[in-house]
């Protein structure tokens, strides 16, 4: 395992810049001697605004339900103690998940669905700017849904909460989660415009089946479905089955078959 450079081994200028840097991100620590205050106060004030800005148009519901104070208390923790793995600014929605899921202390009073609606508010952006469906085994955009393996698109994501997270607001902040799980998928249209669709459960199932096992057809998949629950009329369900496939794949959630 290689050791950690020691500061006081390093070369002047990168000590400085150490020093620059390690300051910025926590005003606690010492700034370097030779920078006066105001203009150390200016970049200390850039760093952060440009992280604020950021996460509070990837983060929207999460900031406005967020009184000013805590909000600016979880930015500069995070800029204190995450190190971020990337220099992408498309990817710091993914860092600061990663914070609040493994590193910030959660507060007694912090909401009971912070992380779930950090993810979904997440998820949007990663949907939005996935260049997943770029390299793709070939389809048939046209191909038959029941006979042929429906070919679910990469960049829908199949999303299972205990809190109706899309529906969260200043107006709407439930206290504990509802009898039954939230089910959603987050996906792109033709036009690269990102959607959410709330499904139940056994859609929900319907496309995880599609996404994980890229043999069955589609109608052995609804007939798999209907076997599990037991259907007392399993055409009825595969007839309804065929139809969301259909509707699937206008909403390009489902982009042809193989």
């Amino acid at each position: 395992m290689p050791m950690s450079t020691s500061p006081d081994s390093l070369p002047d200028f990168q000590r400085r810049q150490l020093a620059f840097a390690e300051h910025i991100r926590d005003p606690a620590r010492p700034a370097p001697e030779e920078i006066p205050d105001e203009r150390m106060a200016v970049y200390r004030e850039l760093f952060f605004n440009g992280f604020d800005d950021q996460l509070s148009s990837i983060f929207p519901v999460l900031r406005a339900i967020t009184d000013d104070s805590r909000w600016e208390e979880m930015v500069r923790d995070f800029m204190r103690r995450h190190r971020c793995r990337t220099p992408l600014f498309t990817r710091i929605g993914e860092e600061f998940l990663d914070y609040l899921q493994n590193r910030r202390k959660a507060a007694p009073d912090d909401f009971p669905f912070l992380l779930e609606l950090a993810h979904y508010e997440y998820a949007e952006l990663a949907v939005a700017v996935s260049d997943a469906d770029q390299e793709m085994a070939t389809y048939d955009p046209n191909g038959d849904l029941l006979e042929g393996h429906p070919v679910l698109a990469p960049t829908a994501w199949i999303l299972g909460y205990r809190f109706p997270v899309h529906r969260i607001g200043p107006d709407f902040l439930p206290t504990e989660a509802p009898p039954q799980p939230t089910h959603l998928v987050i996906y792109r249209d033709r036009q690269h415009e990102v959607h959410f669709l709330e499904i139940n459960a056994v859609t929900a199932h319907l496309l995880q089946l599609l996404k994980e096992d890229p043999v069955p057809t589609g109608l052995e998949c609804l007939r798999r479905i209907a076997q599990a629950l037991q259907h007392p009329q399993p055409d009825t369900l595969i007839d309804f089955g065929a139809e969301l496939l259909q509707e699937m794949r206008q909403r390009n959630i489902v982009l042809g078959a193989r």
